[in-house]
């Protein structure tokens, strides 16, 4: 049996799609003859992913970069406008763009939260809110949220990220069954430690709240990971596209960690 994914003439969105997971995933698709866009707030790193992207040389599919700042509603919608103007349609979304502070919660402020749940919580919800009417007209449409094992499994020094998480599953799993009427299925991808320029961030500001070095977190963070080594974003990104193909033509308002094996329980 040959699995073929069936992606090539589509058009996707992927949301801090200039570097780590997103910038994996944007290149699978591309790669399987899809049109990509790329939304993202440094111009600089974006233009670069879009050459990166290019470099894969696949005559079928085209990529272009947005910049936008997630936060707000209005770059939101310009990137959707932009495009339907670009390829006429919307098949797919990746919702990718986002990050959080880690730290003592007591030395935490209210914009540590704020600042999280606005960009990453809201982000997702502004653009599923927006490409929901574009998914509805064609009768189909596929939404990856890429949220987070803190979610499942909170982490006292990383509550901003891990409350922004929980809420990204309810709303996903909850959004789930209103969509289905229309054919749009909605799933999350919950990574646990991937090896990408945030996680080096986040773990330097581990190390930090825990008094150790980056070194000692670094070994402590694998050791905890039953296989033994950290995610690498491209295994995410196949996830993704077997996930927005029609082989999980039944899968919907479903959440698939890539952890090593790592979030106890069930």
């Amino acid at each position: 049996m040959s699995l073929e994914l069936n992606l090539s003439g589509k058009t996707a969105i992927v949301t801090g799609g200039s570097a780590g997971i997103g910038l994996a995933t944007a290149k699978a698709l591309y790669s399987e003859g899809v049109n990509v866009v790329i939304a993202a707030r440094n111009q600089e790193k974006l233009e670069q992913a879009v050459i990166d992207i290019q470099s894969l040389d696949n005559a079928n599919a085209k990529v272009i970069g947005v910049s936008a700042d997630l936060t707000t509603a209005e770059d939101v919608e310009k990137v959707i406008s932009t495009t339907i103007a670009k390829f006429g349609k919307i098949d797919i979304l990746i919702n990718n763009a986002g990050s959080a502070r880690a730290g003592s919660f007591l030395e935490l402020s209210d914009q540590a939260f704020l600042d999280a749940w606005s960009l990453k919580l809201l982000g997702y919800i502004r653009f599923v809110r927006a490409v929901i009417p574009h998914l509805k007209k064609q009768g189909d449409g596929r939404i990856i949220n890429i949220i987070g094992g803190a979610g499942r499994t909170p982490r006292p020094n990383f509550l901003p990220g891990g409350t922004t998480n929980a809420a990204l599953l309810n709303f996903t799993r909850g959004i789930s069954k209103e969509l289905a009427l229309d054919n749009i299925r909605i799933n999350a991808i919950s990574p646990g430690l991937t090896d990408t320029e945030r996680a080096k961030t986040l773990a330097v500001q581990n190390a930090d709240s825990l008094g150790i070095t980056v070194d000692e977190y670094k070994a402590q963070a694998v050791k905890s990971i039953p296989l033994g080594k950290i995610v690498n974003p491209e295994e995410i990104a196949a996830l993704a596209l077997f996930l927005v193909s029609d082989l999980a033509a039944s899968i919907t308002g479903a959440e698939i960690q890539i952890d090593g094996g790592s979030t106890p329980g069930v």
